[in-house]
Formats: C-alpha cells, sequence, structure tokens
C-alpha cells in the first residue's frame, strides 16, 4: 500500500487540439505536466460542439496499437467502423471499448441522422507488456451499472465503483466514472489509497476537498487518498478516472502506443505503407489519415 501523499491536488490546464476534420478539442492527457493517471493515458473532451449544419464530427480511418480506446458520449451519436467490420452508434450512456492490441484501425463519424449538440470524451488506455501485442477486440456495452449516492449519479464506466462492477474488459487496475450532480450536493467518496486519480469537469464547475475545478482543467490527486469530498452548488457532471501507476516504460506518438522510439517509426511507417496487420476500414466515404513520422 502506498503511504499517504500529502502534496496539495495538482491542476493542470487543458490545451486546444484539432480533432479529424476541424472539430476542435480540449486535451488534459498527456501534457507537459503529467502523463498518465494509472494506465489512462490520453483524455480529450470535445463539445458542446454544433453538429446540425455540414458533416459534424469525421475522423477518417486512422491505425493505433498497444492501447485500448474508450469512447463516452453526454450529447449526440457517433458512429464507429473498424478494421474487424463493426459498425456500431454509440449514445449518451453506452460504452465503447477498442482493444488495438497487436494493429487495428477504424474511423468516427456524425451519423446522417443526428441530433444537434455533440459533446462526449475520449481515452486511451495503455496496455501492460503482457496484453499489448494480444488480438485486436471491440466491445459495446449498452447498459453500464448507474447508481446513486450521497446524491450524485455514478455511472460505472471502467472498473468497480461503490459496489458496482464495468462489464467492459480492460486489463490493469482502473476506475472510470462519471458523476453527475443534478443540483446542490455535498457528497464522500470512497476512493482505494493503492490509486491515483484525477478529475476533469464536462459541465459547469464543482470542488473536491475544497478545490474549485471548472471546465477545461484537469485536477490530479495523488496516491494514497481514501476519500473524496464533492461539493456542487447546482447542477454539475464530470470524469472521475483512477487507477494503480502503471509502473513500465511507455512512450506514444501520434495514435501508437508502445515501449522504444523504433517501435513507433516502425508503426507509423508501416500504416503509411499499407501494412496488413492494421486492416482496412470499409464504408467511410472519406479519405484515410497519414501517420506523421517521429523525430530522430
Amino acid at each position: 500500500m502506498n503511504p499517504p501523499d500529502d502534496s496539495p491536488p495538482q491542476i493542470i490546464p487543458a490545451h486546444e487540439a484539432v480533432l479529424g476534420e476541424g472539430m476542435r478539442i480540449a486535451r488534459a492527457l498527456p501534457s507537459r505536466h503529467r502523463r498518465m493517471v494509472g494506465a489512462w493515458c490520453f483524455l480529450d473532451h470535445f463539445g458542446p460542439a454544433e453538429v446540425s449544419q455540414g458533416q459534424g464530427m469525421r475522423v477518417g480511418p486512422h491505425p493505433h496499437i498497444g492501447l485500448q480506446t474508450v469512447s463516452w458520449l453526454v450529447e449526440g451519436e457517433v458512429l464507429h467502423r473498424d478494421s474487424l467490420g463493426s459498425l456500431q452508434a454509440i449514445r449518451p450512456g453506452q460504452l465503447n471499448l477498442m482493444t488495438a492490441g497487436r494493429g487495428i484501425s477504424h474511423s468516427e463519424e456524425s451519423p446522417a441522422q443526428r441530433s444537434p449538440l455533440l459533446h462526449g470524451a475520449q481515452l486511451w488506455i495503455a496496455l501492460p507488456e503482457a496484453q499489448r501485442a494480444c488480438e485486436p477486440a471491440f466491445q459495446h456495452v449498452q447498459e453500464l451499472p448507474v447508481l446513486r449516492h450521497q446524491g450524485l449519479q455514478a455511472s460505472v464506466m471502467i472498473g468497480e465503483f461503490l459496489g458496482e462492477r464495468s462489464p467492459a474488459a480492460v486489463h490493469s487496475p482502473l476506475l472510470g466514472v462519471e458523476l453527475l450532480c443534478e443540483g446542490p450536493v455535498e457528497a464522500v467518496l470512497p476512493l482505494r489509497p493503492d490509486f491515483e486519480y484525477a478529475l476533469m469537469m464536462l459541465e459547469h464547475e464543482a470542488c473536491f476537498d475544497g478545490q474549485a475545478l471548472g471546465i477545461g482543467s484537469l485536477l490530479v490527486l495523488g496516491a494514497g487518498r481514501r476519500e473524496l469530498r464533492v461539493a456542487a452548488g447546482a447542477a454539475a457532471r464530470c470524469l472521475l478516472i483512477g487507477g494503480a501507476p502503471f509502473g513500465e516504460d511507455m512512450r506514444m506518438w501520434w495514435n501508437f502506443v508502445a515501449r522504444t522510439p523504433q517501435e513507433l517509426r516502425r508503426a507509423s511507417e508501416d500504416w503509411n505503407a499499407g501494412a496488413d496487420y492494421f486492416g482496412q476500414v470499409h464504408g467511410y466515404d472519406g479519405r484515410r489519415l497519414e501517420a506523421p513520422l517521429p523525430p530522430g
């Protein structure tokens, strides 16, 4: 068990990036201040974005290795296609979990019939050494455990929380929960002292152990904590993520998670050369993305 961490919570500002064909997002992980929280190595918050005009979200076929992708929506719909042949619409309250393993490719787009707003989060989980070259897989979870606790509604996306466990198949000790305050609330949430945690607001603002947090920043909590005090004066929504410290050397480039610069370069070159192990995404009516080569 890790000793208590007496350091104050760390607030990390997200930085703006562009997703696919022009959708602006707030990227909280990775950053120069913090690269991972447990095995969570990537966190984007997108929207709310107006998608009633034009084509909405458009992310052409692109590859992944060595990770799992987690898609979570607050509003709207996204259509997922991948090289396994999956064709799946995701809606609020549902979870898409794609395991890249040794290699996969996929696309994401707004369906033709869609809600006017799109709002959600995209997260990645680094696969540990024993699983990072596994066979690719896709899991859609339509119904997740949803519970109420001291005025909060908690949707358990990943892992176990307050006695409820998500059916999502992950390979590290992890937690991912959406917390919804429907009005003023004061609550205490139990934490695992062997986990490190972080929080990101999706709507409005709240206080965590007395620290105010608004949209656009990530609040990182050190390991060793056994509880978290949550206070909100009005409706609010956030993501709570956590996990055991990853404990392995990990490198990222573009859409790849690997262990060495050579692996990252090889994956980029292989994708651009059309290597078979990434497969083909069928049905997307746009171009596939080209992998930038890592420096060096």
